[in-house]
């Protein structure tokens, strides 16, 4: 196979140059940048009026799960919010719950929705469906607390961002499954759905230094899985896997042409189409892995964000008071 890939964004890869980058991920080093992937959310909150409440729900295994609830503060408004549930990225393995959680806060401010992030247990600690798991409880939760947290059960948009998109795919596959709760749609950013890390797209972007590689992508699922066979990885931990697609609420998928997920990604919005579904999918030519986030200020990064928050726009209300 050719080793030829997509280039990337001439602005991005200008900003890129500046940053330091791996090949592969090991637990020593895993030890070293796991600290460096925790960011205080504080920074984000000044300026916002937003009140800001910490809570706890049981895992299945009794664990508590902390969430965290971000509201508008001083709202005038008479009709319920829309809630968004935010899982975030990390590969399975770093992270926490405020990690690029200035992607919802964004939703917050123009839609005056209620946002709510959960601190999923990581991997290798943690595995199987357990991080799932704890972000289906985090949505239970959210449900049975609508009528509190002045949000509308019928306007829960489910989110997140690479390991996080994954999730918010499994997550949604499991409210469907189960057939609660409701969902109004799900805005899957980069997501990480495949564990088997064979497409085109993975092959692509290993073997070299990058934002998330193949051989990092590859250490990211093993911590989770460990030695499971593909027989037996659960569709919910791997959404990729999922026989069918049908049933799933509309589906927001983006991606970068420049990075490991590009395939699995357009291939998942394919079988939504396939099986009847809606979704709106966009290949953002030249972005890498998590390039909106990393760089915001980018033209593309920037464009990227407003066409995601045009679509949520198509959704829910854009008078916050209304």
């Amino acid at each position: 196979m050719t080793t030829a890939r997509p280039s990337l964004d001439p602005e991005l890869r200008e900003l890129l140059a500046d940053m330091p980058l791996m090949s592969e991920l090991s637990p020593e080093v895993l030890a070293q940048v796991r600290p460096l992937s925790s960011m205080p959310v504080e920074p984000l909150l000044e300026g916002r009026a937003v009140d800001r409440r910490e809570v706890t729900v049981a895992s299945p295994d009794g664990t508590p799960i902390p969430l965290s609830v971000f509201s508008p503060a001083n709202s005038d408004r008479t009709a319920a919010a829309p809630c968004v549930y935010w899982m975030h990225g990390g590969g399975m393995v770093m992270g926490d719950r405020f990690s690029q959680i200035d992607i919802p806060l964004e939703w917050l401010d123009e839609f005056g929705a209620v946002v709510v992030c959960v601190e999923y247990r990581l991997a290798p600690e943690s595995t199987g469906t357990i991080p799932v798991d704890d972000c289906y409880r985090g949505l239970l939760w959210i449900a049975d607390h609508a009528a509190e947290l002045g949000i509308d059960p019928a306007r829960i948009i489910v989110a997140g961002a690479s390991a996080g998109g994954g999730l918010a795919a499994g997550v949604t596959l499991l409210a469907r499954d189960l057939g609660t709760p409701t969902i109004a749609a799900q805005v899957l950013i980069g997501p990480m759905l495949d564990h088997r890390n064979t497409t085109t797209s993975s092959l692509q972007y290993s073997n070299g230094p990058g934002v998330w590689t193949r051989e990092m992508n590859g250490f990211g699922w093993h911590c989770l899985l460990g030695d499971l066979t593909d027989d037996e990885v659960p569709a919910y931990v791997s959404p990729a896997l999922a026989d069918d697609l049908a049933g799933l609420p509309t589906t927001y998928i983006d991606t970068g042409s420049a990075e490991v997920f590009r395939d699995e990604d357009t291939e998942y919005a394919t079988r939504i189409w396939a099986a009847g579904g809606q979704a709106e999918l966009h290949v953002w030519a030249g972005g890498f892995h998590g390039f909106d986030a990393l760089y915001p200020q980018a033209h593309i990064s920037a464009t990227a964000r407003r066409t995601r928050t045009d679509w949520l726009a198509r959704l829910l209300p854009t008078n916050p008071a209304a």
